[in-house]
């Protein structure tokens, strides 16, 4: 299937190609900074390989998205091989693997059936990079990576590895794998020979590089860091889009659909529901507020466990203080998010990315989150942090917000210019640009 036909509006895209001129830019690895001219990269073919439902509404398939649009801006055409189901968008080249027998979808996390669904990727990836003549592979996730690297060899072209986690430590978190057993010594021992196998390595934070480095012996030349960043025109905080066509009518009347009582604090979570995500932390955490006297509604968005943790917010009395709304389409997110005073992150895993604290800070929200290196490495001095794993700690910090909104206010304002200033992707897809024209270059 391709789809290339349609605007990016409802995603805040455009993927049109719009070629600039070369100039001098500043390239950051995870080793050195180096100042140097760039030749324009337009017109530059470039397959890349998704081993996911894409395009769900959650954190990689929004990095390999916004990643997309982003190069797109440059005159780079991407094509998307990825499984056979997931939402279509408008400008987005998409082609899908074989539907194969079973249901048409898969949660996110590690599952038997991706080895046939990954086979059939492999297969429809060859296909296109036989067709489309790619000069580059892009390979997200171990399994793109592993997929790709086939093709690459087949095609004679370099490939890039988009690393977004340990792929151990995300089967530890999902439950699949047990710890330190032959299993663990096996995949482990795969995850490094994929790793290895790149001809170069990218990461969304400096502590997913460190783990490259440190776990798996990758030299820090071969890996630069491409920041996860944010659509800073399309996140914005209601007070900055008040003023537009019926923008405060909407975020009221949604208010009202979902049942937000007014004049109450609302702390927002917006992403996967799961153990690894802290989501019984979460609601632990509203219990405590609950019992200490704090008036507060929280706004939990995502999947896929919202009915699991729905019976859990029940279970703690909770019913009337928690509002669970499922899967919230990525375009419809900001409006959402405009609901919110807080915004909170109490996410355990140590070393994935935490996309989701960008599109909190864009919208100039104050942000709780668990004390990680990833949490820390976005949201610097302006985040506020409870101990990793500690929902009594968590909940205190909200509290702390609560009582002081004006203090909470300023630090949402100072986190909306960090966003803007630090974190979007037309900074971002610098760092990749060089990392293409380094291995072609090199070709």
């Amino acid at each position: 299937m391709e789809v290339i036909e349609g605007e990016g509006e409802r995603l805040g895209l455009s993927l049109q190609s719009s070629p600039i001129a070369p100039r001098e830019r500043r390239s950051e690895s995870a080793e050195r900074t180096v100042l140097s001219p760039r030749p324009s990269l337009a017109g530059l073919r470039v397959l890349a390989i998704a081993p996911t439902s894409f395009f769900r509404d959650y954190g990689c398939h929004v990095r390999i998205v916004e990643e997309t649009a982003a190069l797109a801006t440059h005159g780079i055409e991407s094509t998307i091989a990825t499984y056979p189901f997931g939402r279509d968008l408008p400008g987005v080249r998409i082609r899908r693997a074989l539907k194969l027998p079973g249901p048409e979808h898969i949660d996110p996390g590690s599952s038997l059936r991706k080895l046939s669904l990954d086979i059939a990727l492999a297969a429809r990836a060859l296909a296109v990079a036989w067709s489309e003549r790619p000069a580059l592979i892009h390979g997200h996730l171990h399994e793109g990576a592993l997929i790709g690297w086939a093709v690459a060899r087949r095609q004679g072209i370099p490939i890039v590895f988009d690393f977004q986690g340990s792929l151990t430590s995300e089967m530890q978190d999902h439950g699949f794998l047990a710890s330190r057993g032959p299993a663990y010594r096996f995949f482990r021992a795969l995850e490094e020979w994929i790793v290895h196998r790149a001809d170069a390595v990218i990461t969304s934070t400096r502590n997913g590089a460190d783990v490259l480095v440190r776990e798996f012996g990758i030299a820090a030349r071969r890996i630069t860091v491409v920041a996860d960043a944010v659509n800073v025109h399309t996140f914005r905080p209601l007070r900055e889009i008040a003023g537009e066509d019926g923008s405060m009518a909407r975020t009221e009347r949604l208010r009202r659909n979902l049942g937000i009582p007014e004049r109450v604090p609302v702390i927002v979570y917006l992403g996967l529901l799961a153990e690894y995500q802290g989501s019984t932390h979460l609601l632990r955490a509203a219990k405590l507020l609950d019992e200490r006297g704090i008036d507060a509604h929280f706004l939990i968005m995502g999947f896929p466990g919202e009915h699991r943790y729905r019976a859990l917010a029940e279970a703690l009395g909770l019913g009337d203080r928690v509002t669970f709304t499922g899967a919230i389409p990525y375009e419809l997110a900001p409006v959402h998010l405009a609901l919110g005073d807080i915004a909170v992150s109490p996410k355990l895993s140590e070393t994935e990315g935490n996309g989701k604290l960008l599109n909190y800070i864009a919208m100039g929200l104050p942000t709780v989150a668990f004390d990680t290196a990833v949490s820390r490495e976005i949201l610097g001095d302006l985040g506020v942090y409870a101990p990793r794993g500690d929902w009594t700690a968590l909940a205190l910090e909200i509290e702390g917000l609560i009582r002081d909104p004006a203090a909470a206010a300023e630090r949402g304002l100072a986190l909306r210019a960090q966003a803007v200033a630090e974190h979007s992707w037309e900074s971002s897809v610098e760092s990749l640009l060089d990392v293409y024209s380094r291995l072609l270059g090199a070709g």
